[in-house]
């Protein structure tokens, strides 16, 4: 069961008279219930996205196994183990990702730019203990942009599909790491044609170039997405992807050499999708 929060903005009942309705009270933001790990998580009751790794197993927060991701665990075999690697990682949402990758042994920078997210991974930090990660809260684009940090591995896992310049990413990424981990949706033509769900969130591409490398673009828009408080998506209101072909392309382009591809998936539902790993030298 939840903990009781008093943090509904409920009002007290009117004065006897009944003439005047009171108004939220800075006490409804206290917590009346002996201190829990549930308590934190109810914070942001009913958005999370995640469920809590043992020994928070208990802990209602949300669906899916993201602390326990098989993914993560094929991207650390593949490169061996991550243990003492400087990993940069885009987009934590909610540190579940962060939590396995510093549970092998890694020190993570991890920028965030969702604020409900951001302290989603503060909780998680506090509840879990993640002395090694770092969790930074702006846009990971300037960042990659401006920083002189070098990081052994770049860690970008659902964050590719959510900006209006991916390949401008894959770019970036080439500039602060020689490893990279990839997992991404990928736009095709034939499998978003026919599906209910995701054609008519896609209306229309452009030709474009980037640094001598062209292009399409094909935009995705939120819609309605961008009503719940759970939104774990781009800061606009649309983002672009990139079709197999052209992502690998360029990754080729900007130095990246694809060593390993894995969980090719087709026929998601969310899009077609695929995760890889690749290195570089400098």
């Amino acid at each position: 069961m939840r903990s009781l929060l008093r943090r509904s903005r409920t009002t007290t009942p009117p004065s006897a008279e009944g003439s005047e309705p009171t108004t939220p009270s800075i006490l409804d933001e206290y917590v009346t219930s002996a201190p829990a790990p549930q308590n934190a998580v109810d914070l942001f009751a009913g958005e999370w996205s995640s469920q809590l790794p043992a020994p928070l197993q208990h802990v209602q927060a949300g669906p899916l196994p993201l602390f326990d991701d098989a993914r993560v665990t094929w991207a650390i075999e593949s490169f061996g183990g991550v243990a003492e690697s400087r990993i940069l990682e885009l987009g934590p949402l909610e540190g579940g990702h962060t939590y396995q990758l510093h549970t092998a042994g890694a020190e993570i920078t991890a920028v965030e730019a969702q604020t409900r997210a951001y302290l989603k991974c503060l909780i998680a930090k506090e509840l879990l203990g993640m002395p090694r990660a770092q969790f930074l809260l702006g846009d990971f684009t300037p960042y990659l942009r401006d920083t002189e940090e070098r990081f052994d591995i770049c860690f970008a896992s659902g964050v590719l599909y959510h900006v209006r310049n991916p390949v401008e990413t894959i770019a970036l990424t080439a500039k602060v790491a020689t490893k990279l981990f990839l997992w991404t949706h990928v736009y095709d033509e034939d499998i978003i044609s026919r599906s209910e769900l995701l054609a008519p969130r896609f209306p229309g591409h452009q030709p474009v170039g980037y640094l001598g490398f062209g292009h399409t673009l094909h935009r995705f828009n939120y819609a309605e997405a961008l009503q719940r408080n759970g939104f774990c998506g781009g800061s606009a209101p649309y983002s672009n992807w990139l079709t197999r072909t052209d992502l690998l392309a360029a990754l080729e382009h900007f130095g990246w050499t694809v060593t390993n591809i894995g969980f090719d998936t087709p026929d998601h539902p969310h899009g077609p999708a695929l995760a890889l790993t690749a290195t570089r030298t400098d």
